[in-house]
C-alpha cells in the first residue's frame, strides 16, 4: 500500500488532522491596549524619545571623533625630536662612553638622560645632559658616565625639548 493512500472503504478527511482538541479553546491572543503598552514603557512618544537620544549620541560622538583626528593628526606645528645610539666604549670598570646623534629643530634647547646598564639590565649610571640651541638639525654627542658598577652597554634613554 502507497504511504499516501487510505484504506478502502475509508473517507479521507477534508480538515486537518488534530491531535488534541483543546486547540479550538486556547486561550485568545492577547489585547495589546494602550495601557498595557505604556505599563511597559511601550508608547510613540518613547520611541521617539529614544530615536532622539541614539542620534543625540552618534552626533557627539562623530564631533568628539574629528576633534581628536583634527588634534592629533593634523597638528603639523608640534615639534620632533629624534635620538638614536650611535655606539659605547667601555672605558673601566666604573666609567662607560656613550656617543648618540640627536635631530631637533634649529636654534631649541633639548636635555637627553644617558643610561649605563649591566650584564642583568639594571641601571648603574645614569646622566642627563643639557644640549645647547645650534643652527644645526643633526648633531652627535659623546658624553663619559659614570658607574656604580661594571657596565656592558650605554644607551640613550630619552630626549626632550626644554
Amino acid at each position: 500500500m502507497p504511504l499516501n493512500s487510505t484504506p478502502a472503504g475509508v473517507q479521507p478527511s477534508r480538515e486537518p488532522y488534530h491531535l488534541d482538541e483543546s486547540d479550538e479553546t486556547a486561550a485568545p491572543a492577547p489585547i495589546e491596549s494602550a495601557v498595557i503598552q505604556s505599563r511597559y514603557g511601550r508608547t510613540p512618544t518613547r520611541r521617539l524619545r529614544d530615536r532622539r537620544i541614539l542620534w543625540a549620541l552618534g552626533g557627539i560622538f562623530v564631533v568628539v571623533l574629528g576633534a581628536w583626528v583634527l588634534w592629533t593628526g593634523l597638528d603639523g606645528a608640534s615639534t620632533q625630536i629624534e635620538a638614536r645610539d650611535i655606539g659605547h666604549t667601555i672605558i673601566d670598570e666604573h666609567t662607560v662612553s656613550v656617543t648618540f646623534e640627536v635631530s631637533l629643530p634649529v636654534n631649541r634647547t633639548a636635555s637627553c638622560a644617558v643610561q649605563a646598564l649591566n650584564e642583568s639590565y639594571s641601571v648603574v649610571g645614569w646622566k642627563i645632559v643639557d644640549l645647547p640651541p645650534s643652527t644645526l638639525y643633526n648633531r652627535s654627542f659623546t658624553e663619559i658616565l659614570r658607574t656604580t658598577d661594571l657596565s656592558n652597554t650605554g644607551l640613550i634613554y630619552e630626549c626632550w625639548l626644554t
